[in-house]
């Protein structure tokens, strides 16, 4: 079976990753890909978006299914193509239609989906430049800090969050006039959350699901969690406090009755949902959908499925789901991601990276894994920077061990290898997996 997916950072080098492992995969491809999928497989040149060009390489490969990484051709309609067209019927896809998509691509339908379904989210209100006053008026009925989000997609810099009324005012005021164009003409409002936020992911065929490893995610810059956010600089799975108990709460208030409501909806579903959640005092909370997995929790989350990722995609894209089982690890994974200076602001590319070459290769059989994310070659085959993430460290250490331990371990591990990598203006936060184990200490 030949395998396309579709993306070039760290998440798509972790699924193709994984994939190549499946007895059943033949070749796997990635569009455009990275040097770290260029070892598994052949790149091929192409815009994830642009179904023309996917549509080609797919009929040029002779490719059996299709797994979208990013959201932004789902959003954008990439499968409902698929499904018009009669070249292309016999090929499997991973990732819902438009419909299904604007779980993330509205954030104003996602909260809207919510309400109708019952689904515990966070109060909230939209609004466009012509209610403005009344969304002044919502936010004077808030307590601080003030969340407020751009409707659509806005490369992950969409959502802000406010400490002081006359901020929200100004940030509203600058959002509705055009700071993240289209994506902000309506602003959702929200109530702020107190608690501990984790990921917690799925693969659906809109009947059946697997419930993948979870993880809590590092999304600002800094130690402590300080600084301004980014795509994320680090993941840890499992995560403490998502018990088998919690675990139950998540299935019975936010997986079914998504899935019921999707399917009420007329809305078919096939592929992955990743929910942002927030634990707050033991109960669960959608701060938000996301319709494909996180990144640099994948490069987590890969590293701990035991099973046939490629089985599980293809009886996904099938329909057939409910006769897959899922097999996951006994293994922890801490993911620590290489920066270049100045992310997530402006930063230089093209920077040679060094260190010893089998740990940027998949044939590297220790507990760590880099996973390539904003990396390219140059033509005379030096491995360079590419972009502001630039390699995920990920490290395996067994779980029987105390909780303390075993992430104490992972960070030994994915901390040494990443010292032993460079490039100018290298960063990395040195704090991933601290607040896990401050958290079980206190209990």
């Amino acid at each position: 079976m030949k395998a396309l997916v579709l993306g070039g950072g760290g998440r798509e080098h972790a699924i193709a990753w994984k994939i190549r492992q499946s007895w059943d995969c033949d070749a796997v491809f990635a569009m455009p890909g990275n040097p770290g999928t260029a070892q598994l497989g052949k790149n091929l040149a192409g815009n994830p978006g642009d179904f023309i060009q996917v549509r080609q390489a797919v009929l040029d490969n002779s490719i059996d299914i299709v797994v979208v990484g990013p959201e932004e051709p789902l959003v954008k309609g990439l499968r409902d193509r698929f499904e018009e067209d009669p070249a292309l019927k016999g090929v499997m896809f991973v990732g819902p239609g438009s419909a299904g998509a604007a779980l993330e691509g509205s954030k104003q339908f996602a909260k809207e989906f919510m309400r109708r379904h019952g689904i515990p989210t966070a109060a909230f209100g939209s609004f466009t430049s012509d209610r403005i006053a009344e969304a002044k008026d919502f936010l004077k009925s808030l307590k601080p800090p003030y969340v407020l989000k751009a409707d659509g997609l806005a490369g992950g810099k969409g959502v802000l969050i406010c400490s002081s009324l006359e901020e929200a005012f100004s940030e509203l005021e600058q959002m509705l006039g055009g700071k993240f164009g289209k994506a902000s003409s309506t602003v959702v409002i929200e109530e702020f959350l107190s608690g501990i936020e984790v990921s917690v992911f799925i693969l659906t065929d809109g009947k059946s699901y697997l419930l993948l490893p979870e993880a809590k995610d590092y999304k600002r810059i800094g130690d402590g969690d300080t600084g301004l956010n980014t795509g994320g600089m680090g993941a840890v799975s499992p995560v403490p406090f998502v018990d088998e108990e919690f675990k139950g709460k998540v299935a019975g208030r936010i997986i079914e009755p998504t899935l019921k409501g999707l399917s009420e909806e007329g809305i078919p579903y096939n592929g992955f949902i990743f929910l942002g959640l927030m634990n707050c005092g033991g109960d669960p909370y959608v701060i938000e959908y996301n319709v494909r997995m996180g990144d640099p929790e994948t490069e987590a989350v890969m590293t701990r499925i035991d099973s046939d990722l490629l089985s599980h995609l293809c009886a996904c894209a099938k329909g057939t789901l409910g006769e897959e089982k899922l097999e996951i690890s006994d293994e922890a994974a801490l993911t620590v991601m290489c920066v270049s200076g100045g992310y997530p602001g402006s930063y230089p590319k093209g920077k040679a990276i060094t260190g010893d070459p089998v740990l940027f290769s998949n044939s590297y059989s220790g507990p760590v894994k880099v996973f390539h994310s904003g990396t390219a070659e140059s033509q005379e085959g030096i491995l360079t920077t590419s972009g502001g993430r630039v390699l995920a460290v990920t490290a395996n250490s067994p779980l029987e061990k105390s909780v303390k331990r075993t992430i104490e371990e992972g960070r030994s591990l994915a901390y040494g290898i990443a010292e032993r990598i460079s490039f100018e203006g290298k960063y990395f936060r040195k704090d991933i997996g601290l607040d896990i184990i401050r958290y079980t200490e206190e209990k």
